[in-house]
């Protein structure tokens, strides 16, 4: 069986709890800190209500770590502790921690205000390594600051892992610092499954993924 299956049937998993748990709509939606309208919202906080999926969300993710840390172009770096980006970060990062067994760790809110020194919770050393976690990448803001402030700490970031990509710059912009993003599920991944199974109609679907596509043009002429 190729080993990519497991991961792949996990993804699809992960779209159906989402749908089931009401966290997709379809709208007129303002983006948080974008102030971007979006015909679709995706909340993933909402995996908090059910603690058997949360659970299998932080499995899920453990599993996709360590076969990308065993392939032979290593395409997610050794990591000493795992961060969470709050809110909705920390509740996934959490669970991960738990679920490996590793260190947790996150930044204060706030903290980036501070230029004196950055605000950790946990225990960490200069010179460890982190893996950043969030639920939800848009333009990535929370994710970079995350990064910059371990950085200033002597933490070494290399990486960063979300549940959901909308596919609005996140990832450039975490490229840009020297951050690799993982998805486990990218929006047109996630529309496409829920459409081929018939719980997305046609007419919200092609909205939808006219937005992707216009966001991904506008991000390329920005770049």
């Amino acid at each position: 069986m190729n080993p990519d299956d497991g991961s792949q049937r996990g993804r699809f998993w992960l779209a159906d709890v989402l749908w089931q748990l009401g966290a997709i709509q379809f709208g007129d939606f303002s983006l948080g800190r974008t102030a971007r309208h979006s015909p679709v919202y995706v909340n993933p906080k909402l995996i908090i209500a059910r603690p058997e999926a949360l659970s299998r969300v932080a499995a899920l993710l453990d599993e996709e770590l360590r076969m990308a840390m065993a392939r032979r172009n290593k395409q997610v770096a050794a990591f000493d502790l795992v961060a969470g980006v709050p809110i909705g970060g920390l509740h996934i990062a959490t669970a991960l921690a738990l679920q490996a067994q590793t260190p947790l760790l996150y930044v204060r809110p706030g903290a980036a205000e501070d230029e004196e020194r950055p605000h950790i919770e946990g225990i960490y050393r200069p010179g460890q390594t982190a893996i950043i976690v969030d639920d939800l990448a848009t333009g990535g803001g929370s994710l970079v600051d995350t990064a910059d402030q371990l950085r200033r700490a002597g933490v070494f970031v290399r990486d960063a892992i979300v549940l959901i990509d909308r596919e609005q710059g996140a990832q450039r912009r975490l490229e840009s610092v020297g951050v690799r993003m993982h998805a486990m599920v990218t929006m047109e991944m996630l529309l496409t499954y829920l459409h081929s199974t018939g719980k997305l109609n046609d007419e919200d679907y092609r909205r939808a993924m006219r937005y992707i596509e216009r966001e991904g043009e506008a991000r390329s002429e920005f770049d």
